[in-house]
């Protein structure tokens, strides 16, 4: 597997559910001192995780090495560029004693990390060939419930202003029923950050069932949503207790969403120019 540079921790927060529980024991060992790793034999890391060495094994080709060496090259050029740096950061704990600054920077902090993990994450590729289906498809319906029902319907407004055919449903009922009359000429994008969403899940599966072409939003690749769609993007951000999900999780996402939006733009200048004008001036009588 080819990493992009900065893609390792991301990865390892994206695939936690796929751990089993022997695995994220090296998971947690990596992580609590990535640099002892370094100097570490395949036997040390196993007895500092408390597995045996054929775990370690799995744990690295799992991540996508072929092995721990070749797990160990990598970690050392991300550390080396500095990628590590943020594993301890303040931003996923909130202490009693933190002052207002304090709070404020740990939350810029988390934002900024969301955006840098989901940057890690994203393959060119995956977003050339979304952005293809955006742009071929007759209709496009978001999806999503709770926080991720909320970034549908922004995405629907999103793509609504250079006139696309979009709509955005978070009423599971709703969801139901138009994926169901979705054609091979539709396109749906449901969005999950843990992928296991049953609703959500569901509707897709009855999209892709139709015919339509699909794209999931999720932060764990491995996740059941996955499944059911031609296209994954990940979004990274791994909940903590500071943030709850709400802020954080929607800001990676809606990341994503306008890395398609701006190169749908890109693509389309002349008709998104002319339809964002159209827009514009049929809301502009509403403003003082």
């Amino acid at each position: 597997m080819n990493f992009e540079a900065g893609s390792l921790f991301p990865r390892l927060h994206s695939l936690e559910k796929d751990f089993t529980r022997s695995e994220k024991k090296v998971v947690e060992a990596v992580l609590d001192n990535p640099e002892e790793v370094l100097y570490s034999s395949i036997t040390d890391l196993a007895e500092k995780a408390g597995v045996g060495d054929t775990t370690v094994v799995r744990f690295c080709r799992k991540v996508g090495f072929k092995g721990y060496q070749d797990f160990k090259m990598f970690l050392a050029g991300e550390l080396s560029a500095g990628n590590g740096d943020d594993l301890n950061i303040l931003s996923t704990k909130l202490e009693k004693d933190d002052d207002i600054d304090t709070i404020i920077q740990k939350i810029i902090n988390t934002n900024m990390k969301a955006l840098k993990d989901t940057a890690a994450l994203l393959n060119t590729k995956d977003i050339e060939a979304a952005v293809s289906l955006i742009e071929q498809s007759r209709s496009i319906y978001f999806y999503g419930s709770g926080i991720s029902g909320h970034t549908a319907a922004d995405a629907r407004n999103t793509f609504l202003r250079v006139g696309l055919s979009v709509n955005a449903l978070n009423d599971p009922h709703m969801q139901a029923m138009s994926a169901a009359l979705l054609t091979p000429e539709d396109l749906a994008i449901a969005i999950s950050h843990s992928g296991s969403s049953k609703d959500t899940i569901e509707t897709l599966r009855i999209a892709k069932e139709s015919g339509a072409k699909t794209i999931c939003i999720t932060h764990y690749s491995k996740s059941p949503i996955t499944k059911y769609a031609d296209i994954i993007l990940l979004s990274g951000h791994k909940e903590g207790p500071l943030q709850g999900g709400a802020l954080t999780t929607k800001i990676a996402q809606m990341f994503v969403i306008d890395i398609l939006y701006t190169e749908y733009c890109r693509r389309n200048p002349e008709k998104a120019a002319l339809s964002r004008e159209k827009a514009a001036r049929a809301v502009s009588e509403k403003l003082y």
